[in-house]
């Protein structure tokens, strides 16, 4: 592989009050994402409530980007439905205006499933796409979907699908899940989520991160995820933000950078932080990244 993948923002989205998109304001932050050292910018992911975003929207905002200037060779989509059919048609729409990969997350409504039923259900979904299917980085969330992705069944996808499933993201948080998943699957992108195990996941062989921290700390998270340095202070500040819902505080924090409230709002059933806690998460951010920054 000739060039690592780096770092993506898992890019969050800002609504307006009428509870709409604000395409204008998430290019903005897109731009700003890029322009501070970012490879590419990851819609529609967990922290950017994409399971609460629809296929005509989805499509809205896509195009935007591409007209904005934003090369679809930056712009990675999340696809985060049940229905094999959703999935299909929402990950082909985004390959052929040019996405460099799409990241899917199996099906979540259904708990408790098999291996062979995950299997069977990402098996369904490259049918579907046909000769579209390409550069599918799997999401292993399973804090969120309660549908893990166990290290036996990446190696089925990836015997099965070789030109397809070309990357795993691991959200885990479990370092020992992890650690095997980059010492089975080195052949694939293994992308560590989870910040506190970032820089040593990158120095076993990981090719970087879709990080949600990225919306407000890139430069910091850019050199754990492509020179595997390590940053207590990234360490310390997911600590503070798991005290609160995850997205509702990463989008406080860009509210915090930014001084543009548009970005609190979270789509129901999501809600947002109280006003305590936005004072909570700024004031541990400022002393840990303003007062010991250099």
């Amino acid at each position: 592989m000739t060039q690592k993948f780096g770092l993506s923002v898992a890019l969050a989205t800002p609504f307006d009050s009428n509870g709409n998109i604000a395409i204008e304001a998430m290019i903005e932050q897109a731009r700003r994402s890029l322009a501070a050292g970012c490879s590419s910018v990851t819609l529609f992911g967990t922290t950017g409530e994409g399971s609460s975003i629809g296929t005509r929207e989805r499509e809205r905002v896509l195009a935007s980007m591409l007209d904005s200037g934003i090369a679809a060779k930056q712009i990675i989509v999340g696809v985060l439905v049940d229905a094999a059919e959703d999935a299909a048609m929402q990950a082909g729409h985004a390959l052929s205006k040019g996405a460099r990969n799409i990241l899917l997350a199996p099906p979540s409504y259904f708990k408790n499933v098999s291996d062979d039923g995950v299997f069977q259900w990402f098996s369904a979904v490259f049918a579907i796409m046909g000769d579209k299917a390409r550069d599918i980085i799997v999401y292993n969330i399973p804090s969120v979907t309660m549908v893990p992705l166990s290290v036996s069944l990446i190696g089925r996808l990836r015997a099965a699908f070789p030109n397809v499933v070309t990357g795993v993201k691991d959200s885990s948080g479990d370092w020992p899940y992890t650690e095997a998943l980059l010492k089975t699957h080195g052949d694939l992108v293994i992308l560590v989520g989870d910040e506190r195990h970032l820089a040593k996941g990158v120095r076993l062989g990981g090719q970087g991160a879709i990080s949600g921290m990225a919306n407000f700390v890139p430069r910091e998270v850019k050199l754990m995820a492509e020179e595997g340095k390590d940053d207590s202070r990234i360490e310390d500040f997911v600590a503070e933000l798991l005290k609160f819902p995850v997205t509702a505080a990463v989008k406080t924090m860009v509210t915090h950078l930014t001084s543009d409230e548009i970005w609190l709002a979270v789509r129901p059933p999501l809600v947002s932080i109280s006003d305590e806690g936005q004072a909570q998460l700024a004031l541990a951010f400022d002393t840990l990244f303003r007062s010991k920054a250099a």
